[in-house]
């Protein structure tokens, strides 16, 4: 893997892009430590960070946005915003005809989806803003310090944070185009990191046997990354033979290939967007910081047996519903015939399609329920164990950063490949 590094900074555009990237990361986090105007001294934000750290949904929307939110920064809203907007439109394009047409027209179709997305984003990222401010107040922090009048400074506060999500989507969409990998994913996954010496620290310092709880927790998560690996890189093979074909004077097909078919073939985009969902009524909540009720029902879902079912539930169903997004059984098997390729024993058209559908359903689901059992079961162990480490380093934080690990270094290895070098695994 070393080497693999090695020959990726010996390639002028993709040392480019390395560093491009680790660029816009390390903006990303001083953004993450640049507080909103009028914040006021640390005694007072130490007692609102301490409050907020009792809440399980403010302590999740914490994590993702890598600890934005209890330092009230300009990148407090996170990239959570982004991310509702675009599972908004990719479930709308099911619903909505003209959209789902919209998405079929190729690189000017998707965008317009883009741009609609943006817009999305700017709407709900406004009104998280407003309720952030909210959840500040009622928490007992005092913005009149400030020398301009209290509603000036509100409007200022709520305004920073909204363009700090718009920068955030910025970044996001920059590294996608110009960087190595998915800007989304990244920027989770360094959010994910932040917190981890912070973790470290609270779960060593819990007990006793802090330490030995928290050596016991790293073994076990380094013994269930080989195994989300393995369950990644899985695949089924469906035998695909192209039939011989006289063209001019050359005898073209009669060989053998397959079609391979990913386990996961949503890789982890159900895990983020099942964990926007069950968020949202903890971003919903600010906006009642005094209401009882609401504060219970957003903790309810953002914790406990409540979260657990639904998380098992949403992640299946968003497995299945990306996979029919990414991979169109009816389409394949059109290429199929068109190229005169067939599956033995299966005739071609709407049989091989059909056969294609049964087989992603099949192996759809055993990689879904893996995914929500890795997600949901280092919950249950921290609802009853409060070992920070297993809250910030759990299923869900495990699976997004091995999966977005993977997805940026098989960019790297296509890459390397393509200027003739070795990549990474061999």
């Amino acid at each position: 893997m070393l080497k693999g590094f090695a020959n990726a900074f010996r390639i002028p555009e993709l040392r480019k892009k390395i560093l491009f990237t680790a660029a816009i990361l390390l903006l990303y986090r001083f953004g993450a430590y640049l507080p909103v105007p009028g914040v006021p001294f640390r005694d007072m934000l130490e007692a609102y960070q301490n409050a907020a750290a009792g809440s399980g949904a403010l302590a999740v929307l914490n994590l993702f946005s890598g600890g934005a939110l209890s330092r009230i920064s300009v990148f407090s809203l996170g990239i959570m915003p982004y991310i509702t907007s675009q599972i908004i439109m990719q479930m709308m394009q099911t619903v909505i005809p003209s959209l789902g047409e919209l998405a079929k027209e190729g690189e000017a179709g998707q965008r317009k989806i883009t741009q609609y997305t943006r817009y999305l984003t700017v709407v709900l990222a406004l009104i998280n803003a407003i309720g952030y401010l909210f959840l500040f107040l009622s928490y007992g922090i005092d913005f009149s310090q400030s020398p301009v009048p209290t509603v000036l400074q509100y409007i200022v506060i709520v305004l920073t944070m909204l363009v700090g999500a718009m920068i955030i989507m910025w970044l996001g969409e920059v590294m996608t185009q110009r960087g190595i990998g998915n800007g989304m994913s990244l920027i989770i996954f360094t959010n994910i990191m932040a917190g981890l010496p912070t973790a470290l620290i609270s779960s060593m310092r819990t007990s006793s046997k802090g330490m030995i709880l928290t050596a016991i927790t790293l073994v076990i998560i380094l013994a269930i990354i080989p195994l989300i690996v393995y369950i990644e890189r899985g695949q089924r093979r469906i035998p695909v033979q192209y039939a011989k074909r006289v063209i001019g004077r050359r005898m073209m097909g009669g060989q053998s290939t397959y079609l391979p078919i990913k386990v996961n073939t949503a890789g982890v985009v159900p895990i983020i967007f099942a964990s926007a969902i069950l968020y949202l009524p903890a971003q919903l909540a600010v906006f009642f910081p005094n209401v009882a009720w609401i504060q219970r029902f957003a903790n309810a879902i953002s914790t406990g047996w409540i979260n657990w079912i639904l998380s098992v539930f949403l992640i299946v169903f968003f497995a299945y519903f990306y996979t029919s997004m990414v991979f169109n059984p009816e389409e394949t098997a059109d290429q199929l015939r068109k190229a005169g390729g067939f599956i033995p024993g299966v005739r071609p058209g709407s049989a091989t399609a059909a056969y294609i559908k049964s087989v992603l359903d099949h192996i759809t689901l055993p990689g879904a329920i893996f995914m929500a059992a890795l997600a949901v079961i280092p919950s249950i162990i921290f609802y009853f164990t409060s070992n920070q480490l297993i809250q910030a380093f759990g299923g869900t934080s495990i699976l997004i950063m091995v999966g977005t690990a993977m997805d940026t270094i098989a960019s790297l290895e296509s890459q390397l490949k393509m200027h003739n070098y070795e990549g990474f695994f061999k």
